[in-house]
């Protein structure tokens, strides 16, 4: 699903981003709630941010990237347990040319928006600054992706998340996060 968000783009910084679990909903400019096998999931683009909110049967898990005064700054991984479920988390911040920035823009926003778990967010006037997210579930585990574009300084932070029922990984699940989900083919310069 692609959406233009309905506030205008302003300048923010990848190094602004901070990274926070368990915070409870926060004003959304879009939002796409979907129901994953049982596990209810709202897809949340806060600006140049999002949060992501799971709900099964009265347990949540909640993840929050955004420029929050006062939290964690944004760190390249977290693993730990969250109530009933393992969560790993996994950032990474890149610089792109001209060229490359706006291909790979354009290729996240047709992969997100082409997708039924996913929620892609453009800013109107810059067709280059977006939010998009893309959430599935499979084999006991919901795994998700992020990308947050920051035009005015060529870079895009990407951000995986798997989250597993501790009891699933200690009968041999998998932790790694999201294999399965598809990363586009650009690559980076």
């Amino acid at each position: 699903m692609l959406t233009t968000v309905s506030t205008p783009y302003t300048d923010t910084r990848a190094d602004d981003l901070a990274w926070a679990l368990g915070r409870g909903p926060l004003p959304a400019l879009a939002c796409r709630e979907l129901e994953l096998d049982g596990i209810s999931v709202q897809l949340r683009l806060l600006g140049a941010s999002h949060q992501v909110i799971l709900d099964e049967g009265g347990r949540t898990c909640s993840e929050t990237v955004a420029c929050m005064p006062g939290s964690t700054p944004l760190p390249l991984a977290v693993s730990r347990r969250t109530g009933a479920w393992d969560y790993d988390f996994a950032a990474r911040v890149e610089t792109l040319t001209p060229a490359s920035f706006t291909g790979r823009a354009q290729e996240l926003l047709e992969l997100v928006s082409g997708h039924p778990g996913g929620l892609a967010g453009v800013f109107p006037g810059a067709p280059d600054a977006f939010t998009a997210l893309m959430v599935q579930r499979s084999a006991g585990q919901v795994r998700w992706r992020t990308w947050h574009s920051y035009p005015q300084e060529l870079r895009l932070v990407s951000t995986r998340t798997c989250l597993v029922r501790s009891a699933a990984r200690s009968r041999g699940a998998p932790s790694s996060a999201l294999s399965g989900v598809a990363e586009p083919s650009a690559t980076v310069r």
